[in-house]
């Protein structure tokens, strides 16, 4: 299944996104895609009540904005230099165990939606990355089981502002919450819809330039090895966000470095979730 949110912020509706492209109302059986949902089974039971009332739900309109896949997660969790050649364009040395950083869950917008430029900044950055959404509560899981805990995948837009995540007092988090740096979606699909994810094509342009083009099996910590890791230091809740890193090609490892501007359009992919495209406006 493809999961959809719909409608307007703070109100969204949850739907499906059908094979043939048609997206439809699931309101009448699901309240949310939440933690109570995911938690609750609730992949099982919409699976199973679309099987006889699939053709009865309301078609949502191509015109209807699309929100965030999940609702909001109790944790939206990032993985830092975890693409081989992203550490080396960062003139870092690859980590020799996942780089843990949190992004504020008030970041997370819809796939579509205009991205804003914090006031004051200069050095904000896009980052193309392949999210994993936690399917049930999971603590100190082992990597041969921590698939289990996968609900499934969806795209996620890391943008950071790299003067706050950098040069601002060490703690990444100030660079990377900023309201409208997180844009999820445009659906997320169960882990049954992707046969390999450590197999994805991923790309992201910048006003129609590629500047990342890559692929998943150049992550260095594959998704089981982060959801064990993960799991021995926090208890992983339904419905909870992991970013697994971005590829090479970020403004900030370009020569000299770029950044974006008031006016910019983003586009970006992964293969199997979508693409998304966010209009960029200084904040005023």
């Amino acid at each position: 299944m493809k999961l959809i949110r719909f409608g307007e912020p703070g109100r969204e509706k949850p739907g499906i996104l059908l094979e043939n492209g048609k997206r439809i109302d699931v309101s009448a059986a699901v309240t949310d895609y939440d933690e109570k949902f995911f938690g609750g089974g609730g992949l099982e039971r919409l699976r199973e009540w679309l099987g006889t009332n699939v053709a009865t739900c309301p078609v949502v309109s191509d015109n209807v904005r699309l929100g965030p896949c999940v609702a909001r997660p109790s944790k939206l969790i990032c993985i830092g230099l975890n693409y081989a050649k992203h550490a080396k364009e960062s003139n870092m040395d690859a980590p020799k165990e996942p780089v843990v950083f949190f992004k504020a869950t008030s970041a997370i917008i819809g796939p579509n939606d205009t991205v804003i430029i914090p006031k004051s900044s200069r050095k904000s950055d896009w980052e193309v990355e392949l999210a994993v959404v936690i399917g049930k509560h999971a603590s100190y899981v082992s990597e041969a089981d921590a698939m289990d805990y996968v609900a499934g995948y969806c795209m996620h837009n890391d943008y950071s502002e790299r003067e706050w995540q950098l040069e601002r007092g060490g703690q990444w988090v100030k660079g990377k919450s900023c309201d409208t740096f997180a844009p999820l979606g445009p659906f997320m699909a169960t882990r049954d819809e992707i046969a390999d994810p450590h197999k994805l094509k991923l790309w992201l342009k910048r006003n129609d330039i590629m500047r990342q083009n890559s692929s998943t099996s150049d992550l260095i910590f594959n998704i089981p090895t982060l959801v064990s890791y993960l799991s021995q230091f926090m208890s992983l809740l339904p419905g909870d966000v992991i970013s697994t890193g971005t590829p090479e090609g970020v403004g900030h490892g370009c020569k000299p470095p770029q950044y974006m501007a008031d006016g910019d359009v983003i586009e970006l992919g992964v293969e199997g979730l979508g693409s998304s495209k966010q209009h960029v406006v200084s904040y005023s």
